[in-house]
């Protein structure tokens, strides 16, 4: 199977639809995959121009995230007051390395909400946020713009000319999704205070609550 054959419509989707199916796969926690592939294989030839594509994705993708931001930065309504407690430590943590964090999780294709949301609930700074965001993302969609186009996504589809059906890939993307979905519920859950307490103890101490805004 050849990788464009994975999403046959890209290169008759156009720039619209490349905008909004990038926007709401970055808007579904955790699983940037379908956008990713579809700017990819956009990439491919030149139909499109590689810098529009590039800073459509990555704009689309960042206003996105700021959504899922601004949401976290409202969930200490919606989180009960012992996950609160449980999850302070680990929110000061990441708010001290806050822009760091913020453009190292978009210039990198990890999932980005497990630093996002922590990042919402502490109430890091948005005006930092969004400038980290959009230029980790600026890095990361050039990256892809250009491999995709230059190296023909040739390091992929020797993992590919074996596959004749694409189910089982689309399967998986579901089921990584459903993965850092539980990965984030497990975060949640954990305890923060003894974990954190051994190795930074101090985002145990209350008067870092405040700290980097």
């Amino acid at each position: 199977m050849d990788f464009v054959s994975l999403f046959p419509f890209a290169p008759e989707v156009g720039y619209l639809s490349l905008s909004l199916i990038n926007f709401f796969g970055s808007l579904v926690p955790f699983v940037p995959l379908p956008g990713f592939l579809v700017l990819a294989t956009m990439s491919v030839g030149d139909q499109f121009d590689l810098h529009v594509l590039a800073l459509l994705s990555a704009v689309t993708a960042t206003a996105a995230k700021q959504i899922i931001f601004y949401v976290s930065y409202g969930g200490r309504k919606i989180i009960n007051e012992k996950t609160r407690k449980r999850m302070r430590p680990f929110e000061r943590l990441v708010k001290r390395y806050g822009a760091a964090a913020a453009f190292f999780a978009a210039a990198t294709p990890i999932p980005d909400d497990l630093v996002y949301v922590p990042l919402g609930l502490a109430k890091y700074n948005p005006k930092k946020f969004l400038v980290a965001t959009l230029a980790g993302k600026i890095i990361l969609s050039y990256a892809i713009v250009f491999i995709s186009h230059y190296l023909g996504l040739s390091i992929l589809e020797p993992f590919l000319e074996n596959i004749n059906d694409a189910t089982p890939i689309y399967i998986g993307i579901v089921i990584f999704g459903v993965m850092m979905t539980s990965v984030v519920i497990l975060l949640l859950r954990l305890d923060w205070q003894r974990i954190l307490g051994k190795f930074a103890p101090w985002t145990l101490d209350e008067n870092n609550e405040d700290e980097t805004s």
